[in-house]
């Protein structure tokens, strides 16, 4: 029996996609054609594969077993391809990613740095950002994916991978520090100036949810635009603020101080987010699948 490949490669995309709309859109193909290529495939095969709904596209039992077939073997064929135009393909080219500072910091510099030793060649465009406002540049095709920390907003658009997770700290200057230096609840501590990110940040969301569980509110005096602001703030002795423990690992020699609290800040994560229906260019792909890795040697 001869079937064009073309056929099953149709097949493929509608049912990975369980939408024709978004293969025609994948394959830069009409719905029509695509129709009337499964009619042919499921004609030749003398059953049908696929059924239609108000809720998209759906296998039969008959379409499950091929197409657990047809996803094996068009893994194969798209991995033989990438690997074979990888080396021409990383000679040049542009990453766009949105990153918070926190992540910036915590995870993403080391892998840059190892990505833009491997690949010179390549441009990586980094707009440092909110969670929320990179998951904005995301949606809107600004960025090829975003490094950013929870709390995040669940979306239907998006996919989500942990990277690490990681931990926060109360901290203060020479000055606080000698008045307040005790174990302390978030009310004592909301006594004290806070510093904080500014509103619409996943941090501010975070900690606002935190006092909230502790019975109190949480009401910065001092609202900034990225984390590596709080610790100057907090240097001059302006106000406490709450920063990666990774960022006050050396300070402590430098005026700051970290505070005693009598409930442990539970842990953030550092996510990797992308949309679901894009398909990333070979330098975007190759610079995620180095992030991953590295996340497998934290663990």
């Amino acid at each position: 029996m001869y079937i064009s490949y073309d056929y099953y490669r149709i097949f493929y995309y509608v049912a990975k996609y369980g939408s024709f709309t978004k293969a025609a859109n994948v394959l830069l193909a009409n719905q029509p054609n695509l129709t009337r290529a499964i009619k042919t495939l499921e004609a030749e095969l003398g059953c049908t594969l696929l059924l239609r709904s108000n809720k998209g596209v759906s296998l039969t039992p008959e379409g499950e077993k091929l197409y657990s077939h047809i996803e094996l073997a068009f893994e194969h064929i798209q991995a033989g391809e990438e690997e074979i135009s990888m080396k021409k393909s990383l000679k040049n080219g542009v990453v766009s990613i949105g990153a918070t500072e926190i992540a910036l910091r915590c995870f993403l510099l080391p892998v840059l740095n190892s990505f833009h030793k491997k690949y010179p060649q390549i441009r990586i465009k980094i707009t440092n950002l909110s969670t929320p406002k990179s998951l904005i540049s995301l949606k809107n095709g600004v960025i090829d994916f975003a490094v950013v920390t929870t709390p995040i907003d669940k979306d239907s658009e998006f996919t989500q991978k942990k990277l690490k997770e990681f931990e926060e700290v109360a901290v203060c200057g020479d000055e606080l520090y000698k008045k307040i230096n005790e174990k302390l609840d978030l009310s004592r501590l909301n006594e004290c100036p806070i510093i904080s990110l500014e509103r619409k940040s996943s941090t501010y969301d975070f900690y606002s949810k935190l006092f909230m569980s502790e019975g109190c509110e949480f009401i910065p005096e001092i609202e900034v635009a990225t984390s590596d602001q709080i610790l100057p703030l907090v240097q001059h002795d302006l106000g406490i603020g709450f920063v990666p423990k990774e960022f006050v690992s050396n300070q402590t020699l430098n005026g700051i101080h970290k505070l005693d609290l009598s409930i442990k800040i539970p842990q953030r994560e550092i996510c990797l987010v992308k949309r679901k229906f894009n398909s990333l260019s070979l330098p975007a792909k190759e610079l995620e699948r180095m992030l991953l890795a590295q996340t497998d040697l934290i663990k």
